[in-house]
């Protein structure tokens, strides 16, 4: 099939790299405000695994295109497929590519919404199309970063939101070399579509924060929480996703997507208490380490250091979107605390992002070195490189002896016996 892809988003690389590997020929322009010059660099897509392979693939085959959004120019036969992977800001982009594909093409064509726009939106894309066979469907991205290609390739389900029969099959088509092992397309409605997409985001994080909430209990009532969860979890209704307590979720889609569900429950007239309270314990749980730090040292924290392991908002990621450390650093520089930061990828961000500080340090070399006159560590976010660190080494470096474990990662009595102070989320241990 002619496919053209819009967006410099994930789901936008991935989308092109993916149908141009099984034979289609997709031209792809990204975004203007990332074109390919820039993307290609971009730290999140060069570590995303086996993209960037199948992108140079696809171009030397010639199966894939890539075009540059102020210059180059769609080639002008007709298309199979318009497939719209745009930022949320972009939604008035992705009608004018609409409205233009429509004005040149003769045949049918249908148009993929790829992207979270408010509910509706995939409806009114059709409402631009002037032929009778010109269609446009949902199917909202399901990515995950750090597995986008095998999420894609390998999908658990497709979110289908279709009323018209042939679009459907043209998709399904479309999409056929992903979809052998057995049938994953869940076909509905495309307000539904939609709507399904940010429900499920919104459900995990209620999950997520739930727990954070029976953690804070667990610390109040002096109950190790890994005991409640492993309960919870083995009850055949709740089961074990999810069930994770921690210092705080964040991430690009996951944060935007829980602020377009709560947009659409303030236009519809019905404010949900239950998502304001969601996000309300999240973004309270991203200073849970401090006030935990705060609490050792009495609120005596000025002219402390601390180390900080972890900067991207999840491991395999660069990004730091709404990522807890960035909540963790303005409270800590509040108290005069100096940070001594250490991340196997997203330093360089986090020095875009906020620039320089006279309060903080950053750490290329490895983990320990941002425990070198450190008073205690933090571990935001949960690297693999993390897992077993030397507690010999660090019980030496760390002046107070103190580990605040923002992910759980550690066994606070293996921590503990090795004279080290223990301070999870639900969870703690004393030397």
């Amino acid at each position: 099939m002619r496919v053209l892809v819009h967006g410099s988003e994930l789901a936008a690389a991935t989308a092109a790299a993916a149908l141009s590997s099984v034979g289609h020929q997709v031209e792809w322009i990204p975004h203007r405000s990332l074109p390919w010059p820039s993307l290609r660099n971009a730290e999140w897509l060069a570590r995303e695994p086996e993209l960037n392979d199948h992108l140079e693939a696809g171009c030397q085959t010639g199966t894939l295109r890539i075009l540059d959004p102020t210059g180059d120019t769609p080639t002008e036969s007709d298309l199979d497929i318009l497939w719209l992977a745009l930022a949320p800001d972009q939604r008035q982009d992705a009608e004018a590519l609409v409205e233009h594909v429509a004005e040149r093409q003769s045949t049918p064509v249908v148009v993929v919404n790829n992207s979270t726009f408010p509910v509706g939106t995939t409806e009114q894309f059709e409402s631009r199309l002037g032929h009778v066979g010109q269609v446009a469907m949902a199917l909202p991205d399901m990515l995950e970063e750090g597995r986008a290609w095998q999420v894609f390739t390998r999908p658990s389900r497709w979110l289908l939101g279709c009323e018209d029969e042939e679009a459907s099959r043209q998709v399904r088509e479309l999409l056929r070399a992903f979809n052998r092992r057995s049938n994953n397309f869940q076909l509905m409605p495309r307000r539904a579509a939609e709507l399904t997409k940010l429900a499920i985001n919104g459900m995990l994080a209620t999950r997520i924060s739930y727990m954070n909430e029976i953690a804070g209990l667990a610390d109040t009532l002096g109950v190790d929480v890994e005991h409640v969860r492993l309960g919870m979890g083995a009850d055949t209704r709740i089961g074990y996703e999810y069930l994770y307590p921690g210092c705080g979720f964040g991430g690009p889609n996951f944060s935007r997507d829980l602020m377009r569900l709560a947009d659409v429950q303030s236009a519809s007239g019905r404010a949900s208490a239950l998502l304001d309270r969601v996000l309300d314990i999240n973004e309270h749980k991203k200073e849970t380490l401090f006030r935990k730090l705060w609490s050792h040292f009495n609120g005596q924290l000025e002219g402390r250091t601390v180390a900080i392991w972890g900067v991207a908002f999840k491991p395999g990621t660069t990004r730091i979107d709404h990522a807890p450390v960035l909540t963790l650093l303005e409270a800590l520089w509040a108290q005069g605390v100096k940070v001594r930061l250490h991340d196997p990828a997203a330093l360089a961000t986090l020095e875009a992002e906020i620039g320089s500080h006279p309060l903080m340090t950053l750490c290329h070399e490895d983990p320990y070195q941002a425990c070198e006159g450190a008073d205690a560590l933090m571990l935001v976010t949960e690297w693999k490189c993390y897992w077993n660190p030397d507690w010999r080494r660090l019980g030496d470096m760390l002046g107070e002896r103190l580990v605040l474990d923002g992910r759980n990662i550690f066994d606070p009595a293996y921590v503990a016996a090795r004279g080290l102070t223990y301070r999870g989320i639900g969870r703690r241990a004393d030397p």
